[in-house]
């Protein structure tokens, strides 16, 4: 009897692990993500060069009431940068959370290897992801910033109060972290 016990635990704890690849198809899923990300970005420098060059319509990212043409290229960019930020931060959730709750990727010998994947885990992630948002939300605003005159007050200062959030947030995961780092250092 104690052996089918031992036997269903055994199968149980197998099965719990290898639920864990059920995120693999999450993981494929953000790679679309990715590829749409780049169509945009595609598109968008498309619009930024007509612009630029031929003089063309207003690139998608820049509000219709905004005329002048050095504002207009600025925006455009902004946007650019802000897809390019996105693309990074699908990149570190992608790769570093396969390595991290999937299966390892086996890239010690590849030249290409990000040099934080070497020390990913759970905490270092979280605070990745939370400087990433930070950045995502940087460009946001001075976005707004940028535009004001034709932003709603109410409007800039919800961004602020975000971005501030954002800010405490990622303090406060990398204050976590650092405790947590020197507890297990503590107790080795």
């Amino acid at each position: 009897m104690s052996d089918s016990k031992s036997g269903s635990k055994r199968a149980l704890g197998s099965l719990i692990f290898l639920s864990r690849w059920l995120q693999a198809p999450l993981y494929l899923g953000l790679i679309v993500a990715q590829a749409v990300y780049v169509y945009r970005f595609l598109l968008e420098l498309g619009h930024l060069i007509g612009f630029a060059l031929l003089e063309h319509a207003k690139p998608a990212s820049v509000p219709a009431n905004v005329d002048d043409p050095e504002t207009i290229i600025m925006l455009s960019v902004l946007g650019l940068i802000d897809v390019v930020m996105i693309a990074n931060l699908l990149i570190m959730v992608i790769v570093g959370g396969y390595e991290t709750f999937v299966s390892r990727l086996n890239l010690e010998d590849h030249p290409d290897q990000p040099e934080w994947l070497s020390h990913v885990n759970a905490g270092v992630l979280k605070v990745k992801l939370a400087t990433a948002l930070i950045g995502i939300s940087s460009i946001h605003l001075l976005k707004t910033f940028i535009n004001a005159d034709h932003v709603q007050q109410k409007t800039v200062l919800w961004q602020v109060v975000i971005h501030v959030v954002f800010l405490v947030s990622a303090l406060t995961l990398a204050s976590v972290d650092r405790l947590a780092v020197k507890t297990a250092i503590k107790q080795e």
